[in-house]
């Protein structure tokens, strides 16, 4: 049986030329309640990826990914620009090498008291929104799960079913 999935974001172009993935979720569950999910390692690891470090404005994390389809490399270096709880996250994600990952999360109050949730990432220069939106949209459908307690998506309804959306 296929997962149901919340749609897909929106891909636009910036006049770089880099492509800005947003996303917007809603959750039943207030912002106070949402914010915890993103920001408590242990709470983050149910559906992301856990991380040990400085988690503050300003400071910097290691994340390692816990997924069963990414887990296994080598931590992340992150980077916490803004954090203003429990509204507004901005990390910029790196790895030896690579351009940072700059991600800004924001958490609004629905007029249903549940949360209205806002992903933004502008992709580094040679990433395609095909090879990065998929697994955004179901990372973000894995913290809707693991807020309401439900079974986690299956990658494979994922990729390469949306990348066409993307592409």
């Amino acid at each position: 049986m296929a997962a149901v999935h919340t749609s897909p974001g929106e891909t636009t172009l910036e006049p770089d030329g880099r492509a800005t993935l947003r996303f917007r979720r809603e959750y039943p569950d207030p912002p106070a309640q949402v914010w915890p999910a993103l920001t408590e390692s242990d709470r983050l690891a149910r559906w992301f990826g856990s991380f040990t470090g400085d988690a503050r404005p300003g400071g910097t994390a290691e994340l390692t990914m816990t997924s069963a389809e990414d887990a296994g490399g080598a931590p992340s270096s992150v980077r916490i620009a803004a954090c203003e709880p429990p509204h507004r996250l901005d990390v910029s994600i790196s790895e030896a090498g690579a351009d940072p990952w700059d991600i800004a999360v924001t958490l609004e109050t629905a007029p249903s008291g549940g949360t209205v949730l806002h992903f933004r990432q502008t992709l580094p220069a040679g990433f395609s929104p095909a090879d990065v939106g998929p697994g955004w949209h179901w990372y973000l459908d894995r913290l809707g799960a693991s807020l309401s307690g439900a079974a986690f998506p299956d990658w494979d309804d994922y990729h390469p079913a949306l990348v066409s959306r993307y592409s």
